[in-house]
């Protein structure tokens, strides 16, 4: 579904990714790992249309494809996630599945802007209800919910958009043991879809529970891939640091 190929950005001197490649396959999760500085983030902007790539390029869906916007990369199906989640916690959970999507009714009431509240009512709670997120009402104020229940109203607003890439930056931050179990059940339920999804995290025993395959970052290079139950998050951490397992063991102790 996406293949990223020798892809370099340089934001002046400053070489930001230097030939990155990896792939993505649809009904596969793969984790994007590396320290801070690694080129997570610039990597991920690339893919969602945000940045544009210095070198290289992008194939996505057997297509080459270059993004001049982030409405490209969403009009194709590629869904982000980010830390911050992005919810209006004013609005219900329905109104934020729709938001900037809003349905509106036939006719001239919709020419005139009227909005379709029931139709986007029975959608988001039909669309909660296949991924499985339990919530307590669809029409529920987001800022009422908690923490893991906001996460995944943000995951099933783009579960609900996302035909083809889903990407998560950091969606277990901040979490408790109970919500983060539930976020990751929902991404299992995603790449049940056939949905390709990146998850990008620090938090390694997680991306080890649900992730295929593992592609770090260092200093903005591809240093290694790994499928994921073949390897250890002692190999992982390795990768990250660029440090023997002895330094690691002797940093830990």
């Amino acid at each position: 579904m996406l293949s990223l190929k020798n892809v370099g950005k340089r934001f002046g001197s400053l070489t930001a990714l230097d030939a990155v490649g990896f792939e993505v396959g649809a009904g596969e999760v793969v984790g994007l790992v590396g320290d801070n500085g690694a080129g997570k983030s610039t990597c991920v902007k690339i893919i969602s249309g945000m940045f544009q790539p210095s070198s290289g390029h992008i194939d996505f869906d057997g297509q080459p494809r270059v993004w001049a916007s982030p409405h490209e990369a969403l009009d194709a199906g590629i869904e982000t996630v980010y830390q911050d989640v992005g919810l209006a916690s004013h609005l219900s959970v329905d109104a934020n599945i729709f938001l900037g999507r809003e349905m509106k009714l036939p006719g001239l009431l919709g020419r005139l802007g009227f909005l379709d509240n029931s139709g986007m009512r029975s959608a988001a709670r039909a669309d909660t209800h296949r991924i499985g997120i339990r919530l307590p009402d669809v029409g529920a104020a987001v800022g009422d919910l908690s923490g893991g229940q906001r996460q995944a109203v943000a995951i099933a607003r783009s579960i609900s958009w996302a035909r083809k890439l889903l990407i998560l930056d950091e969606p277990t931050n901040h979490l408790g043991v109970a919500e983060v179990e539930e976020v990751l059940r929902l991404i299992g339920r995603v790449r049940d879809q056939g949905v390709a999804v990146m998850l990008i995290s620090h938090t390694l025993p997680h991306v080890m529970a649900v992730t295929d395959r593992i592609v770090v970052l260092r200093l903005g290079r591809v240093v290694a891939q790994h499928v994921t139950k073949e390897t250890t998050t002692a190999q992982i951490v390795h990768d990250i640091m660029g440090a023997s397992e002895e330094e690691i063991a002797a940093h830990v102790r």
